[in-house]
């Protein structure tokens, strides 16, 4: 495909990305960026994991961000007790006929919130874990296909740990970034206060699915020098070579970089990577995968510090191009 096409069909993809920021920016009041890297991830085919305190509209942002989309929507309120079968859904008697016929359970959606997902036990996890690798589920030993896109956003608590069950490695490595949203800036939740008691206009729909299809094979396309791979492979190797980590990016992780990269260089609308593409989704894609020594587990900050010292002693060099 030639140069100029693929430029004006990323200028086309940003015009609908645009949209679907307008939609939600009529409900949701708080940190653009985090907006942005739920962009990312719609366009890189990856799921997200949205961590805060109560009250800073996780939920709000990723209900608002779902219904822009067009597309089928299920929300999971995760419990202690929940169980896989609630997720999944499973076959049920049909006393007329006799025979079983399935009840699908809120995972055949394309996008599926789930709120507080770490008060679920493992094996409720576990049931997730196949439906976010794989997009597909086991049900009495038949594997039956998830929708297409197939999107997870789930949401967690850092700090209420009474009662929860801490996500697994691998299931935490299967969310291609993680967005920690803080407290609002004070113009941000003034005017929060203001539109307090007036009925938000709800977000309208302004994709569908084949639309979402076409904007994550632009993603797909976007152009990556070679030395911009082995940026990003770099990047990752530090994290596992770092005295204060146990555990650090695994290959799924310079993957994610790389994938990350480009949905973000279309939504600069650039239908090539740079490294500050690389940059600018390093910290959501990485800091989530890393184990710390046990001394510095508990400290939030942490990850992200390893992350920017990897990015301010890790130098991009593009090699010398021969004339």
């Amino acid at each position: 495909m030639s140069q100029a096409l693929q430029i004006s069909e990323v200028e086309a993809a940003r015009e609908r990305l645009d949209d679907v920021r307008r939609q939600v920016s009529r409900v949701y009041i708080g940190e653009a960026s985090a907006l942005d890297m739920l962009l990312v991830a719609l366009l890189a085919r990856g799921h997200v994991l949205l961590e805060g305190v109560p009250g800073v509209a996780k939920t709000t942002l990723a209900k608002a961000f779902a219904h822009t989309l067009g597309c089928s929507v299920r929300r999971i309120q995760f419990t202690p007790d929940l169980l896989p079968a609630d997720i999944t859904g499973t076959y049920v008697l049909d006393p007329r006929s006799g025979a079983f016929s399935l009840r699908a359970g809120p995972i055949f959606a394309n996008v599926v919130l789930a709120d507080e997902i770490n008060r679920a036990p493992a094996k409720t996890q576990s049931a997730l874990l196949e439906a976010m690798q794989e997009r597909q589920v086991t049900i009495e030993g038949e594997r039956l296909e998830l929708p297409d896109p197939f999107l997870v956003v789930a949401t967690q608590n850092p700090i209420d740990l009474e009662g929860t069950y801490p996500l697994p490695e691998a299931q935490i490595d299967r969310f291609l970034v993680r967005i920690v949203m803080g407290y609002p800036e004070e113009g941000a939740e003034i005017a929060m206060l203001k539109a307090h008691g007036v009925e938000p206009p709800a977000p309208a729909p302004v994709l569908d699915p084949q639309d979402i299809g076409s904007l994550q094979a632009i993603a797909d396309r976007a152009h990556v020098e070679a030395d911009l791979f082995q940026y990003a492979v770099a990047l990752c190797r530090f994290s596992r070579h770092h005295p204060r980590v146990v555990l650090g990016a695994s290959p799924r992780a310079s993957l994610a970089l790389l994938k990350a990269a480009k949905a973000h260089a279309v939504l600069q609308g650039r239908p090539f990577v740079t490294p500050d593409d690389v940059r600018a989704v390093s910290r959501a894609v990485i800091a989530h995968r890393l184990i710390l020594i046990p001394e510095l587990e508990a400290d939030s900050n942490a990850r992200n510090g390893i992350v920017e010292e990897a990015l301010a002693r890790t130098a991009y060099q593009r090699p010398a191009r021969r004339p």
